[in-house]
């Protein structure tokens, strides 16, 4: 039995994926599924770069604004919802479209990875946060290190959150993380991914992030991130998110201005460079050139996916 089509567009921060998406979702009668760890959280617009009412042009898009930013979405949470997702718009008829940079939610669906919904043991966690905030964050890194290297090589040594998480499956399962995805990677993929990916000239793409950056502030990130620090009581786990951590320590006078601009600049490169080491890995990913205009890139998918416009 022929399975149905899911189109993918992933690649780096700032490549250009929400405007090359949305053009063709118009192009193709398509609906858009966001596959971003950061777009799921409701108040947090400006720092994930969250496309308004205004850029989706009355495109419907799915996975934004589900959870609270004090709450937790764990991979598995996306997935289930995700393929929830996926059949609703191919009931109506339509082509899904997931769009995003977040390596992990994309890897859980392609490769139909199950994760073990783990049971969240608080007092371990506040053990581990109290760790940090004595001795910083290197020492449970080697930790994170020594149980799981392969997990600790694609992420950043400041990566907080993910940091505390291998050591949180370790500690709650007896496995480490990477063991785990082996061991879930047997089922069969349920719908034909086409993966595209964005990518573009180094420099280019960092000038694209520096600039991008730049608005963010302008369009008030500052006063977003107080704005969400005021109205959760208990301090957000999403606030540990590229951008948001960087402004929490200028809000708590750790940095200067300018240092926690540049700060967010350099992490969101670096934060690129690993994403398309990420995307890289998949041999099936056809990679789409940025500077191209944008019909043209959509040319190219719609000859991959052998679309006849009826």
């Amino acid at each position: 039995m022929q399975k149905d089509k899911v189109i993918v567009i992933c690649g780096p921060t700032a490549s250009g994926k929400t405007a090359l998406s949305i053009e063709l979702a118009k192009k193709i009668d398509g609906e858009i599924i966001s596959c971003d760890s950061m777009q799921i959280y409701k108040d947090m617009d400006i720092g994930t770069a969250k496309p308004t009412k205004e850029e989706m042009q009355g495109i419907p898009h799915y996975l934004l604004d589900c959870v609270s930013p004090n709450e937790r979405f764990s991979v598995a949470d996306y997935k289930k919802s995700a393929k929830k997702a996926i059949r609703e718009i191919i009931e109506k008829g339509k082509t899904p479209i997931i769009v995003g940079g977040t390596g992990l939610y994309l890897d859980s669906l392609i490769y139909e990875i199950e994760y073990q919904e783990i049971e969240f043991d608080k007092e371990y966690r506040n053990k581990l946060e109290e760790q940090v905030e004595l001795e910083g964050l290197e020492k449970l890194y080697e930790e994170a290190k020594n149980i799981d290297p392969l997990a600790i090589e694609k992420i950043s040594k400041n990566d907080k959150k993910r940091i505390l998480r291998i050591l949180e499956i370790y500690h709650a399962t007896g496995k480490n993380k990477t063991e785990q995805e082996k061991e879930s990677r047997k089922n069969e993929v349920e719908y034909d991914y086409k993966v595209y990916a964005l990518d573009w000239n180094r420099e280019k793409l960092y000038n694209r992030i520096n600039k991008r950056v730049d608005i963010m502030f302008e369009q008030g990130l500052l006063q977003e991130v107080k704005n969400i620090l005021d109205k959760y009581e208990e301090f957000p786990t999403a606030m540990q998110g590229l951008g948001y951590k960087e402004v929490v320590d200028f809000l708590q006078n750790k940095c200067t201005k300018e240092e926690m601009i540049e700060k967010i600049k350099m992490e969101t490169r670096r934060y690129a460079k690993r994403q398309l080491t990420w995307f890289r890995k998949n041999k099936q990913t056809i990679w789409l050139d940025g500077e191209n205009e944008i019909q043209n890139n959509i040319k190219i998918i719609l000859e991959g996916i052998n679309w006849k416009n009826n």
